[in-house]
């Protein structure tokens, strides 16, 4: 008698992440990241589980040319999600809330205090903005 049962092998260093967290991460960037052979600036995001509702977020810039303009880390914690908002995470820093909207493949990063996301950058960049979801991981340079 022969069994036709399958055995499946669980890798344990790879926990299996909840939807919420499946949805989330991934490498983001902005619009310049899609030129950027031709020399534009761009900002990309980093997103990584931390456990079930927290991520671990990378920002950052471009860097082969000259100095990175944007650069943060941190950790954020899940807030809530609902249809007409997507899933929503927040985090504090430079004495401001900062969160972070992931909806249909885009993040969106907004602040309490939107002048403050700009301390994260030089330049007059600021943290705030929307960015896509790529298919393929971030090429940091």
């Amino acid at each position: 008698m022969t069994s036709n049962t399958t055995s499946q092998v669980v890798n344990p260093s790879s926990p299996v992440l909840s939807p919420v967290m499946q949805a989330v991460v991934g490498d983001y960037a902005d619009d310049g990241y899609a030129d950027r052979a031709q020399g534009y600036d761009w900002v990309g995001v980093i997103v990584r589980a931390a456990g079930d509702k927290q991520i671990d977020i990378k920002v950052r810039a471009r860097s082969d040319l000259k100095k990175p303009t944007c650069q943060f880390d941190g950790k954020a914690v899940l807030m809530g999600q609902d249809e007409a908002h997507g899933i929503i995470f927040q985090t504090n820093a430079n004495n401001t809330q900062i969160f972070f909207q992931f909806k249909e493949n885009t993040l969106t990063i907004d602040g309490q205090e939107s002048g403050a996301l700009s301390y994260f950058c030089s330049g007059g960049g600021s943290l705030a903005g929307k960015y896509q979801k790529l298919k393929a991981p971030i090429e940091l340079m």
